[in-house]
């Protein structure tokens, strides 16, 4: 049987092959095809047991089985599984495209949602109408025979584009290799990444050293490295990627112009004025514009510590480095040295501090601690050796969620971190279906038997990601269009992640999770200290880069024209100029590789970071304020914000949680933006 094809239990990575998806896909294409036109038939009635729920079965099937693929395409990527991919990937965009302009459906929703039944149905299920309702105008429903084929063109291209942006910069940052055999070139480049890179460079039959443009070869010498052309052949080649300095087939620069045209030209098609109105309508932001002036009084505010840091560390770099000018590969590494002087601890320091084998559990322990539950490894089919499996147990011993951990980077593996749904809660007739979720990162791996070591920073991104797998596994929604992160709105997504993040800073959370790799001892009190004490370090250099990113994405999409004279690099220079302080050098392209916007979902959505930020720290002020480890508060959180997912918005679950509207204060105080 098709692995791919059985919904019985668990994905069966161990045994699916690239020849499975496309038979797999047609089958399920050709079900739901028939599902949907028997479902819009006059003699089916518009009711919830009719219609709705047969839907949402056929839609899961396929979601379940494209989301595999998709999965493994991110995390396994290989030239045949990539084709099969690139292949499948229009059928799947035309589907989703048919189904949201469908009119039998559409006036069956509409006829439900104006049904005496409607007001029956639970708060889950009638938002679920609405949201469907919301989405079929979204998706060209209403628009004229002519339109809607040129909206499903639209759609099938930029999917198509989408995916090739991700190929590309995948090719391009896997092609670059620099080898070193001098010992000298590799002074102040942590042990652990030197023997990683010797390892690498063997493998090749090389000798020395070999470098590369994935996390966690590129990033240490950033910032550790004391050769200063090294740094700058690095930056290069990783600020350059997937543009015209490289190959002409990896070049993603007409590729962004074709994604920003055909955008707005689908939001135009729907009548609205740019890319990001279209994008707004179902998020917590009510418009552009008042999107455009949240980040630009944020940007004002943080401006001037901005400038403080760089200042400070400008003039570090010319009385204690020799750095007459702060280059852009300069930053990391006088930075580092600064932060070192001012604090006497380095990163690579507390790294020694954060094996994975205390870290894990450490954050296993905060989670049992806040919400009664029980983290424990179990047993499924995985698509590499060092994938793990968990399950989550409430304290009847009842089966609450699974999920995969997936921690180390490899050339088969996109970069970043991110949580992804493997399968989604829902009641079904005789049980509910267990959650089970996908954590992804690309920290470093096991070197010499030693197990892998963490940096802070890590630490804090594992937390993220944990925190967005919670979303999704502690929801206790019965209906899958609303269930977890379903039907959230993408601005407010991010409030249980970088809620998860605050912990990290935390004494009594950080302490139990720590033993030096050599000596087993605990993290030194004196030295957390320290690492709080520096916490806020450039915090105002690092929250004008971030607005930097989403000023650029908002405008990009919502006062750029495509067609102008002006090209999405000055459009970006343009930004720099108001809000930035950090200019880089004319040669790179950052543009080229902003795969959030280009092949993510975050495109008009950047800024949901920040505004997610300050839903945040806001919640997070309740657990300062009764005690961080208070399971009260926890329960509260598990209640109002994590257990209710999509299933009213998002708003009503913060004043729910938090008792009032959201503040900004919180924010600005925990990144250390408010005079003392």
């Amino acid at each position: 049987m098709n692995p791919l094809l059985d919904f019985s239990g668990l994905p069966r990575f161990n045994e699916l092959k690239p020849e499975h998806v496309s038979p797999a896909v047609d089958t399920l294409l050709a079900e739901n095809r028939a599902l949907v036109e028997r479902l819009a038939a006059p003699d089916v009635p518009p009711t919830w047991d009719a219609f709705v729920e047969p839907m949402e079965d056929g839609n899961e099937r396929l979601g379940r089985a494209w989301g595999q693929v998709g999965h493994l395409n991110a995390v396994m990527n290989s030239a045949e599984l990539r084709e099969v991919y690139n292949a499948n990937l229009p059928k799947i965009t035309q589907y989703y495209t048919e189904i949201s302009q469908h009119k039998g459906l559409f006036d069956k929703f509409k006829r439900l949602r104006n049904s005496d039944e409607f007001a029956r149905l639970t708060d889950a299920q009638r938002r679920i109408i609405e949201n469907e309702l919301r989405d079929f105008r979204l998706g060209g429903a209403e628009l004229p025979a002519s339109d809607k084929a040129r909206f499903v063109a639209i759609r099938e291209r930029l999917s198509q584009l989408s995916s090739r942006f991700s190929d590309n910069l995948l090719d391009a940052t896997n092609a670059f290799a620099h080898y070193v055999t001098d010992r000298d070139e590799v002074a102040g480049i942590p042990e652990d990444v030197l023997q990683s890179a010797s390892e690498a460079a063997h493998a090749d039959g090389r000798e020395g050293w070999k470098f590369t443009l994935h996390a966690p070869s590129y990033l240490p010498v950033l910032q550790y490295g004391e050769n200063r052309a090294l740094r700058e052949l690095m930056y290069r080649g990783y600020v350059t990627r997937a543009s015209e300095f490289g190959k002409p087939e990896w070049n993603n620069t007409p590729l962004i112009t074709d994604i920003l045209k055909l955008r707005r030209e689908m939001a135009q098609l729907l009548g609205f004025a740019s890319y990001a109105q279209y994008s707004m309508t179902p998020k917590m932001a009510e418009s552009p514009d008042q999107v455009l002036q949240f980040l630009n009084e944020l940007a004002l505010r943080a401006k001037p510590y901005a400038k403080r840091d760089l200042d400070e560390v400008s003039a570090f770099a010319r009385s204690e480095l020799g750095l007459d000018k702060l280059e852009a590969w300069d930053l990391a590494y006088a930075s580092e040295k600064l932060r070192v002087a001012r604090y006497a601890f380095s990163d690579q320091e507390v790294k020694e501090y954060f094996p994975e084998t205390t870290v894990l559990p450490g954050m296993f322990r905060l989670i049992e601690t806040l919400y009664g539950l029980t983290i424990a490894p179990a047993e499924a089919p995985i698509w590499h050796p060092d994938v793990r499996f968990y399950s989550i147990t409430d304290r009847a011993g009842s089966l609450v969620g699974q999920f995969y951990v997936d921690l180390y980077a490899r050339p088969s593996k996109r970069g970043g971190a991110w949580m992804d749904e493997a399968i989604t809660r829902r009641r079904k007739s005789d049980h509910v279906q267990v959650p089970v979720a996908y954590l992804n990162c690309n920290f470093s791996g096991p070197v010499g038997g030693r197990p892998a070591l963490f940096t802070h920073d890590e630490v804090i991104t594992l937390f993220h990601e944990f925190g967005h797998g919670l979303h999704h596994l502690l929801t206790r929604v019965d209906f899958l269009g609303v269930s977890g992160i379903n039907g959230v709105e993408w601005d407010a997504v991010e409030l249980p992640s970088q809620f998860m993040e605050n912990f990290c800073w935390e004494w009594d959370v950080a302490d139990p999770m720590t033993r030096h790799i050599e000596t087993g001892a605990r993290l030194p009190r004196a030295l957390f200290e320290k690492m709080l004490a520096a916490k806020n370090f450039q915090s105002g250099l690092h929250t004008e880069r971030q607005l930097e990113f989403a000023l650029f994405d908002l405008h990009l999409h919502h006062d750029y024209d495509p067609e102008g004279s002006t090209t999405p690099l000055e459009l970006l220079e343009q930004v720099r100029a108001r809000v930035a302080v950090v200019f880089p050098p004319a040669y790179n392209r950052f543009p080229n590789n902003f795969s959030h916007i280009f092949a993510g979902g975050y495109a008009a959505g950047y800024y949901s970071y920040k505004w997610a930020e300050v839903l945040s720290a806001d919640a997070y002020s309740m657990f300062e304020e009764h005690g961080v480890l208070d399971p009260e508060t926890g329960k509260r959180f598990w209640n109002e914000i994590l257990g209710v997912g999509g299933s009213r918005p998002a708003i009503e679950s913060f004043v729910a949680f938090r008792g009032r509207e959201p503040k900004i204060d919180a924010l600005l105080r925990h990144s250390g933006m408010v005079d003392a």
